[in-house]
């Protein structure tokens, strides 16, 4: 699928149209790819997210990139993984497809994300990819924007589940 694209990069290296940061429910900064978009992006990132307020588990906020090279970021925030009987698997998938809503309604051609919540939130990663892929490419088949989606993998494991489960769909 040309639509999706899978690459072993740093999220905050990509000059694109936004980036997707698996943020915590503050936006105000945290461990993994969180530490490193606010890391990159500067303090200016900080101010803006205070200025949000938060993020539930699910939903999308959208900001600037700031010293990115992404004009964009959105911010997500993943389930913690807690053995799957808590609607971890409906509120990954809603954090795809807001994203995706949000690049949608500002037009966006181009967006990455990363693996959300198969770092430190413990969601097992196949199941992980597979909700993601999935969530994208229902989202794409059905919408103009975003053109391309591109996905980060933060180590060998993640990058293969991701690849797993698009080859699934082709």
């Amino acid at each position: 699928m040309e639509d999706i694209e899978i690459v072993d990069k740093d999220i905050t290296t990509l000059a694109i149209d936004a980036i997707v940061n698996a943020a915590n429910n503050s936006l105000l900064g945290g461990g993994g790819v969180d530490g490193a978009i606010h890391a990159a992006a500067g303090p200016e990132l900080l101010v803006e997210c205070r200025k949000i307020g938060g993020c539930p588990t699910g939903e999308a906020r959208l900001t600037g990139g700031h010293r990115l090279p992404a004009k964009w970021i959105i911010h997500t925030v993943g389930p913690i993984w807690q053995g799957g009987n808590a609607n971890e698997p409906q509120l990954l998938a809603s954090c795809y497809h807001n994203s995706l809503a949000i690049a949608k309604n500002e037009n966006l051609r181009q967006i990455a994300f990363p693996a959300i919540s198969c770092g430190a939130y413990g969601f097992p990663i196949d199941r992980a990819c597979a909700i993601a892929i999935a969530e994208v490419h229902a989202f794409l088949a059905k919408h103009e924007y975003p053109v391309k989606v591109i996905f980060t993998s933060f180590n060998d494991e993640v990058g293969a589940a991701l690849r797993a489960a698009l080859s699934r769909l082709q």
